[in-house]
């Protein structure tokens, strides 16, 4: 139960991600805003969530799961509740950057605490299809904006965050044990120290700089996909069509890749999820036929977000337990800084005259660089002998 509980955490934390970008055409309507205003709006989220990544995951691994995970949860659903009274863009972007600490503290302290609540042989894999309920949650923000954004407007959007705070708060003071691995002690330390420390430094690098380029290449597809095909010709309707296809490639990442994960190791899926990604979003530069234009973004969803699942999967097996959060919070704070740039050079792009292609290339080449940034990885901390092996702990 308290696996699931973290689960569902996750698919409101998608929701949220992904909701914004279903609302900036009719937010550019209400408020009369340019693209790069609406980019600008969409990375303080994002900034948010960096700053909240970094500092929940470190609270996580010295107060105790529990108490971060639930306090993630009340932040990001009463701010995110508030942006629906918002009445500017600076009201909203406010709301909007407050809410952004609870998303990003909210996916490492609930994967670090799934992790610990599972033998190490399962870790990788669970943490890959927990974070299912990202595409899960986005699926949802797409399906109920088709019928509510065009007749009740972009308000009610944000009032579904009422949800995770009155159903799941309670279920996860029921359910989730208070974890506190701090308390078990170790002699050589915790924390950021320790994380960039000699041991842990250079992979810790790693793990940051290859999240930075695949989250921007998730997010900004998140945040612009929907615009974007507006400005191809598509209606909203037939447009978050295609966000569904993106999300709905993305949840099945998460099991394909968690197989493959298992199969082939995390690290190699993770270059051949990458490659998948980077290839099919530039064949969207072909100028294919629709029904192609949906199986592309099935694959850039797959790619992507099964990409950053499979580097979730592997931060979390690699370290130790009271390393855990703080390991996960640097590579997802970090990595944010891919989410912060994505929706904001989007936004440049368009205004700039430059059109969706200019975008697609940008995601494209991200998830080029990630496969190749994870192939490095793979050579130095995989199949060298004088290197430690990404395996789960344990093992």
């Amino acid at each position: 139960m308290a696996v699931i509980v973290c689960w569902l955490f996750v698919v409101f934390d998608g929701y949220d991600l992904i909701v914004y970008g279903n609302v900036i055409s009719s937010l550019q309507n209400e408020w009369g805003i340019s693209s790069s205003t609406a980019g600008t709006l969409g990375s303080l989220a994002f900034l948010g969530m960096m700053i909240g990544a970094v500092l929940a995951g470190r609270l996580s691994d010295a107060i105790g799961r529990k108490t971060a995970v639930i306090g993630c949860v009340v932040v990001l659903s009463v701010f995110t509740v508030l942006c629906a009274a918002a009445t500017g863009p600076i009201m909203f972007g406010a709301m909007r950057l407050v809410a952004g600490l609870g998303l990003g503290g909210l996916v490492p302290t609930a994967n670090a605490l799934a992790a610990e609540l599972l033998p190490p042989k399962w870790r990788a894999a669970v943490a890959t299809m927990m974070m299912s309920g990202v595409p899960i949650g986005g699926s949802v923000a797409a399906l109920v904006g088709i019928p509510v954004i065009p007749n009740w407007g972009w308000r009610p959007m944000f009032l579904f965050a009422l949800v995770p705070l009155v159903v799941l708060v309670p279920l996860a003071i029921k359910f989730l044990p208070n974890t506190n691995p701090m308390a078990a002690g170790d002699p050589e330390g915790a924390g950021f120290k320790r994380l960039l420390g000699p041991r842990f430094r250079m992979i810790s690098i790693m793990f940051a700089l290859v999240t930075v380029v695949t989250l921007l290449a998730w997010y900004g597809l998140g945040t612009w996909l929907p615009k974007l095909m507006q400005g191809e010709g598509t209606d909203l309707g037939s447009a978050l069509t295609f966000t569904l296809a993106l999300n709905l490639g993305a949840v099945a990442g998460s099991f394909i890749t968690a197989w493959g994960g298992v199969r082939f190791g995390t690290v190699p899926t993770s270059i051949i999820a990458a490659l998948l990604a980077g290839v099919s979003l530039l064949l969207l530069l072909t100028d294919p036929p629709v029904a192609a234009v949906y199986v592309i973004f099935v694959l850039a969803g797959v790619g992507t977000h099964g990409t950053q699942c499979l580097i979730i999967a592997a931060v979390a097996s690699y370290y130790p337990d009271n390393l855990r959060g703080t390991a996960l919070g640097w590579a997802l704070g970090v990595g944010r800084i891919g989410a912060v740039a994505a929706p904001q050079i989007g936004g440049w792009l368009l205004a700039a005259g430059l059109g969706a292609d200019s975008n697609f290339i940008l995601f494209g080449v991200s998830a080029l660089i990630a496969s190749i940034l994870l192939t490095v990885i793979w050579r130095k901390y995989e199949t060298t002998h004088d290197a430690p092996r990404l395996v789960p702990i344990g093992h």
